[in-house]
């Protein structure tokens, strides 16, 4: 992949641009297996890197807004100033090449929205103007959510007026919008959005086909924004749960299950019982939308509710909205948590549990390897690296634990 902001100084976001993809690839399998190293053993299978397209892969866009209402420019403020000095000055990335097909037409339909609004950016310095971020999330079917991060609702009813030509410039672009919102981030903070969403148009979520689930997301939920790779995580995670020695696990347990990716994953793949823990409201209702869609919301269950906290008996009590807690402890427990990793108190616990099968989806390797220290237990039966992130140091890495 070449890049002319890249190559013009302009955006540093995708470090390792110009090296081959194959050597990027090479380079992130050997850096988690030599981070793993002391909790993998000889009998570990170590399955190829899954890749994807290493550009044209992106379906979120979050985009700072600068220069004018006239004249905005969609992209990040430009890295070549000295950021206690920057000016505000921006530079436009509708262009990047990171993007899925169809999202620059996205970016082009919000400036003419962002113009027909009269929306003054932000300017950082001087702390005027209305608009800070403009985020898009395009689906595998094309539809859009279009989000305009405001800093107060002055400039709200001059938006909503100008929904209704955005709706007609993205339908006549391919590209629907299933829901138009704006997020209000009054805060003088280097955020992306604020906690209040207001619906301008559409629905109240975007679906996310992934290998026929389709997965419903909110404005302000979690989704991985590599469609193709994270199709290949929940297909690789549904695989090795249900097949193999171990068999289908009779009950499966999904913490820091977001909008219920894996759980409706391992739902397809024939796991009976699938409860998932999501401290984020937000998502949990997503998910429970998804499962009555799916006509699964007897099998598939979710709650809000502290992951770290679910094998204790207060973290199994039921929410207000998933019924009855499960009973007793699953025979499958997969944990997705952040950058953080799942800490010393749910790794005890489950060293602890006597849960024998355990699947651990990390994008952090440091922290993935204290954890699986910390469960001496379980050892690593398969590892598989996902590139989630093409041009950058990142990866989402796949362990399979089973007790010993």
């Amino acid at each position: 992949m070449q890049c002319p902001h890249f190559d013009a100084g302009e955006c540093r976001s995708c470090p390792l641009m110009g090296v081959p993809y194959a050597r990027q690839l090479a380079d992130k399998q050997a850096a988690v297996l030599a981070g793993l190293a002391d909790v993998l053993d000889a009998g570990t299978v170590v399955e190829e890197p899954f890749a994807g397209p290493e550009s044209g892969f992106r379906n979120k866009a979050k985009l700072v807004v600068t220069g004018t209402a006239q004249a905005p420019r969609l992209g990040i403020l430009d890295p070549r100033q000295h950021p206690r000095h920057h000016d505000g000055t921006g530079v436009d990335l509708r262009d990047c090449g990171l993007y899925l097909d169809g999202m620059e037409g996205v970016f082009h339909a919000c400036a003419a929205a962002i113009t027909a609004a009269g929306l003054e950016p932000y300017d950082v310095a001087a702390r005027t103007g209305e608009l800070k971020n403009v985020i898009v999330t395009l689906s595998p079917e094309r539809e859009a959510m279009v989000r305009f991060v405001l800093r107060s609702r002055e400039r709200l009813e001059a938006l909503r007026a100008a929904v209704p030509g955005l709706l007609a410039d993205l339908g006549a672009r391919g590209t629907p919008a299933a829901v138009v919102s704006a997020n209000l981030l009054p805060e003088h903070v280097a955020l992306p959005e604020g906690d209040e969403e207001i619906l301008l148009a559409g629905a109240e979520t975007l679906t996310m086909r992934l290998n026929g689930v389709g997965l419903r997301l909110r404005p302000q939920g979690f989704f991985q924004t590599n469609t193709a790779v994270t199709e290949g995580l929940y297909a690789t995670a549904a695989r090795w749960l249900t097949e193999g020695d171990g068999g289908v696990p009779a009950a499966a347990w999904d913490l820091y299950c977001g909008v219920g990716g894996f759980a409706f994953h391992l739902a397809a793949a024939g796991v009976p019982e699938v409860w998932g823990l999501e401290t984020t409201a937000e998502a949990v209702a997503a998910a429970q939308e998804t499962a009555r869609e799916l006509g699964a919301a007897d099998r598939v269950r979710f709650a809000a509710g502290d992951a770290t906290r679910a094998l204790s008996p207060e973290g199994q009590e039921p929410s207000a909205d998933d019924g009855d807690a499960p009973a007793g402890l699953p025979e499958a427990v997969v944990v997705n948590p952040p950058r953080r990793g799942i800490g010393a108190d749910l790794s005890a616990a489950l060293e602890a549990s006597g849960i024998p099968t355990v699947l651990y989806s990390s994008c952090n390797p440091r922290t993935l390897a204290q954890d699986l220290a910390r469960m001496p237990s379980y050892r690593a039966e398969r590892v598989r690296v996902f590139d989630m992130f093409p041009q950058t140091a990142h990866t989402e890495t796949l362990v399979l634990l089973r007790r010993r």
